[in-house]
């Protein structure tokens, strides 16, 4: 009886020795497969390549996140804000080759370039707006292209053409 009880054990301990060894074989090839590719198949040697690749890519996001704050600022000074007034200011002349074309920032500061056109000539004005008003008096169709600008709606037509 005590033999057949060996045998038992025998058999259970060679079947938990064959399970053992198979899960020993599934998990080398798991950690085959994580380092496959790789120069040098240990582990460490890969963890530390993806930590570089890591600390890599933390710099880029750190220098683009510096390089986007200073577009940042430095956007909030170009010219966001457009309006534009065709207009018709003198009868003798025909279509409208006069405008107001207000360029503004994201503040509201900038300025009103006015072009008159007559049959005697041409003359261009520019007037100074700080946030959203003119330091001068402006005329109606100034005033509408700096609104126009404010709003960040487009480009208006007023007159006969």
């Amino acid at each position: 009886m005590a033999v057949l009880a060996l045998a038992i054990v025998s058999l259970l301990l060679l079947l938990l020795v064959f399970w053992v060894w198979s899960r020993t074989r599934g998990l080398a090839r798991r950690l085959d497969s994580l380092t496959r590719g790789q120069d040098d198949k240990d582990l460490s040697g890969v963890l530390d390549a993806h930590l570089e690749k890591v600390f890599a890519v933390s710099n880029e996001v750190d220098e683009l996140t510096v390089r986007t704050a200073v577009a940042e600022s430095t956007l909030r000074h170009s010219f966001q804000r457009i309006g534009l007034v065709r207009f018709n200011p003198f009868e003798d002349t025909g279509g409208n080759q006069s405008f107001a074309l207000a360029l503004l920032d994201a503040n509201g500061d900038g300025l009103v370039l006015s072009s008159l056109h007559s049959r005697a000539g041409t003359r261009v004005y520019a007037k100074s707006v700080n946030g959203g008003r003119a330091e001068t008096a402006l005329s109606e169709e100034e005033s509408e292209a700096v609104r126009q600008a404010m709003a960040g709606t487009g480009t208006r037509t007023t007159g006969a053409a």
